[in-house]
């Protein structure tokens, strides 16, 4: 048995609560949301983009299985959602480019993935996303950014040479935002979040390290750096009805010298209440510090990363705040997601929700009081929990039980594939053939025979 992350007998009551959004009229069933992450199991076509990002069967029955049971997770983000065909983030990412009908075999798999992940009551919002300057070079060597900050290369991988998009291009970008959001309303999703974290492009737009313009999408002022995104929700709720479910996910801080600042980001908030979004989902990092780590002893006791900044925010919203917010990041033993309650309005999991899709159900049902413990490196370094998470996610797809990071003779079979997977990514260099995360050779259990015990 591994270890497990645990508060103490505290009641998961007041995770079980239902929260109704004020702008959608929508309401989730209880508190917890599973949070977007790399699947990377959508179609791919490496010479032509446009004939990939389609959900395959295991991308569909993956969220049908988050999404088994009364108590499943009360909204369900998915992975990225590629706008523009010639941006995907990864590989295997979905797609909806702007010229996408709403019909054929890509439009019945997005139907399909829906229907699954909604059949209990869960809420199914579409992470819709572009890369921005952090396209990989061999997806496309031209990128485009707010500027022409270039991310240098990491960890092997190489972005393409950015630039600083021109109105026209800006209102492309919009419209495959909008076109993405209606596509997926029609496909029968609840809502989407638009991926305004992580130096994604949105917020490439909204920090000073990566917007070196001076028009008027420039950072003279807050306006300015929100003219983006705001136009880009302007544009969605043009296109969608009054009951789909707008959110936004965003940095708390951009961790490093000139990006957005905690004060900057509650202005951002305040603004996205007044366009009437439901929630945000506050998050932080970028691809040059990822953020995912304590900073501060105290953070460390309440576990949540970035629960001092979302304390911030929702003082400066005020008591009479409309739009909800969500916490994610570090969240583990059931006594700090009540806790974190005490200051926001729902708990966002994502690598425990990849080792344990039933999580929801076993914290709500009194089975466990916490997540599952990995061992070291693997749960204090986020890009190695990262690629557990995925190779979970994928034997979650395809009908087996996560492996389980926290048993060391498992973890000892992972390393051995890492090194085998990462040989085949050097070896495959540009010509992007290998699609996928590690592929896990120990044993495995067939999915539903493994019961949560405390």
């Amino acid at each position: 048995m591994t270890a497990r992350y645990d508060s103490g007998d505290v009641s998961p009551e007041p995770l079980a609560q239902p929260l109704q959004f004020l702008s959608s009229g929508r309401t989730a069933k209880n508190r917890f949301c599973k949070s977007p992450m790399g699947e990377v199991l959508a179609t791919w076509n490496p010479k032509n983009f446009s004939e990939g990002g389609v959900p395959t069967k295991q991308l569909i029955d993956l969220y049908r299985r988050w999404g088994e049971g009364k108590d499943s997770w009360g909204i369900i983000v998915t992975g990225n959602i590629a706008t523009q065909w010639d941006s995907p983030n990864a590989p295997g990412d979905m797609l909806i480019g702007p010229d996408a009908q709403a019909q054929g075999e890509r439009f019945e798999r997005f139907k399909d993935l829906a229907a699954g992940a909604k059949a209990n009551g869960s809420l199914i919002i579409g992470q819709i996303s572009h890369p921005g300057r952090q396209v990989l070079a061999k997806i496309n060597p031209v990128a485009v950014s707010a500027s022409d900050v270039q991310l240098a290369p990491n960890k092997g991988m190489s972005y393409g040479k950015p630039h600083a998009a021109t109105k026209e291009e800006i209102a492309h970008l919009v419209e495959g935002f909008a076109h993405a959001a209606e596509y997926l309303e029609k496909a029968g999703f609840d809502g989407i979040e638009l991926h305004g974290a992580h130096g994604y492009l949105i917020s490439q737009f909204l920090s000073r390290s990566t917007n070196l313009r001076t028009d008027e999408y420039g950072i003279q002022n807050t306006e300015n750096r929100l003219r983006f995104l705001t136009e880009i929700v302007i544009a969605i709720k043009a296109r969608v009805t009054p009951g789909f479910i707008i959110s936004a996910k965003l940095n708390s801080v951009e961790f490093q010298e000139g990006g957005v600042t905690p004060d900057e980001a509650r202005e951002v908030c305040e603004t996205l209440e007044t366009l009437g979004l439901d929630f945000v989902e506050l998050s932080g990092g970028t691809y040059e510090n990822n953020g995912m780590r304590w900073e501060k002893e105290s953070s460390k006791i309440r576990e949540a990363f970035f629960i001092e900044f979302a304390e911030t925010v929702i003082k400066a919203l005020g008591d009479d705040r409309k739009l909800k917010v969500y916490i994610a990041g570090g969240l583990r033993s059931v006594g700090a997601m009540v806790n974190a309650l005490k200051v926001v309005d729902g708990v966002t999991l994502g690598r425990p929700a990849a080792a344990e899709p039933r999580l929801s159900s076993d914290i709500l049902q009194g089975r466990v009081r916490g997540a599952l413990k990995p061992i070291e490196p693997f749960e204090s370094e986020f890009g190695m929990g990262s690629l557990v998470a995925m190779t979970q996610i994928s034997q979650t797809a395809n009908g087996k039980e996560p492996l389980r990071s926290g048993d060391p003779v498992t973890m000892v079979k992972f390393r051995e594939d890492l090194g085998k997977w990462f040989q085949a990514i050097m070896a495959d260099g540009n010509k992007m053939e290998v699609v996928g995360g590690v592929k896990f050779t120990g044993p495995e259990t067939p999915y539903g025979e493994v019961v949560a015990q405390a």
